[in-house]
């Protein structure tokens, strides 16, 4: 947090308490990672005071920071949603295909409908900001942030401070690799 506040790239509001995250995590169907909850917990990133986006960029994009203590709740189910549906959207428009999916049906609906039933079980990416995100699962820690964008998926920080130093100008970490290794995500970086 101590990285966003040297940097005034945002409001930071007192952090989540351990009973708001569970709150958020019960109502939304995940876990936050070990280190994303710590984040969150010592200060709530907001996109308080900023302007209106300028035309043309992206509505889910417009409020970066998810504002999981008073932030829209159909929003913040769309950011939960967004990387499931890029995917869809690959399937149906772009021609994409999971090789473990088995072969792609012929009729594009009939690939949609399969994507969709497979997704179910892909693990959840929770938002940290705007189309960067984090694995769930309380398990995890030290996870690389992926940038997820449809199916083009890179990494955008070997972890989350190296995400933050990377995303708002700092010194990222030299040589170091990082490595995703959550099932389904990891493929497609």
């Amino acid at each position: 947090m101590r990285r966003l506040r040297l940097r005034s790239v945002c409001t930071i509001e007192p952090g989540l308490t351990g009973a708001e995250s569970e709150r958020i995590e019960r109502e939304f169907g995940f876990e936050f990672a070990a280190d994303h909850r710590a984040f969150l917990a010592a200060g709530l990133p907001v996109n308080a005071g900023r302007r209106p986006p300028p035309p043309g960029v992206i509505e889910a994009y417009a409020e970066p920071w998810p504002d999981w203590r008073h932030g829209d709740p159909d929003r913040l189910r769309g950011a939960l949603d967004r990387p499931r549906e890029g995917v869809l959207f690959d399937v149906e428009k772009n021609g994409f295909w999971y090789d473990a999916w088995g072969p792609r049906p012929d009729r594009t609906a009939d690939a949609v409908a399969t994507a969709t039933a497979k997704l179910r079980d892909v693990p959840t990416l929770v938002p940290v900001h705007g189309h960067r995100y984090l694995p769930a699962g309380r398990s995890l820690t030290g996870h690389p942030v992926l940038s997820v964008w449809q199916t083009d998926i890179i990494f955008y920080g070997v972890d989350l401070a190296d995400y933050i130093d990377h995303e708002f100008g700092g010194a990222t970490a030299p040589g170091a690799e990082p490595v995703a290794t959550v099932d389904f995500w990891r493929d497609l970086v």
